[in-house]
């Protein structure tokens, strides 16, 4: 059984202060693709709901993960980070077996 990514109450709080903020889609997709420097990327945007998704939710605050990049994020950790580098939605995956400097490119 695979189990979900878990989502840190920082970044349903950031999710919340871009949902007061903006006009749009408020939910966080978080997805996995072919390409990077390590093979794969996270692709992290604001998307609407679709009807294959892992629905992830708190007080309203919604995190996607599409049926295709679960197996990739399992165990993982979706978190908010705002230091040094930037400001900036972060995953932190068990499942990668390296990754950039970056952190959005990893392999398996």
């Amino acid at each position: 059984m695979t189990v979900p990514p878990r989502v840190t109450d920082r970044a349903f709080a950031r999710l919340a202060e871009i949902a007061a903020e903006a006009e749009g889609p408020h939910a966080l997709r978080v997805a996995v693709e072919g390409g990077g420097c390590s093979g794969f990327q996270y692709d992290i945007k604001l998307d609407e709901p679709a009807e294959d998704d892992l629905v992830l939710e708190k007080d309203g605050q919604k995190v996607l993960i599409d049926s295709v990049s679960l197996p990739f994020l399992a165990d993982a950790v979706i978190d908010f980070s705002d230091d040094l580098i930037g400001a900036r939605f972060v995953v932190e995956n068990p499942n990668a077996t390296s990754s950039c400097g970056c952190g959005t490119s990893f392999s398996i």
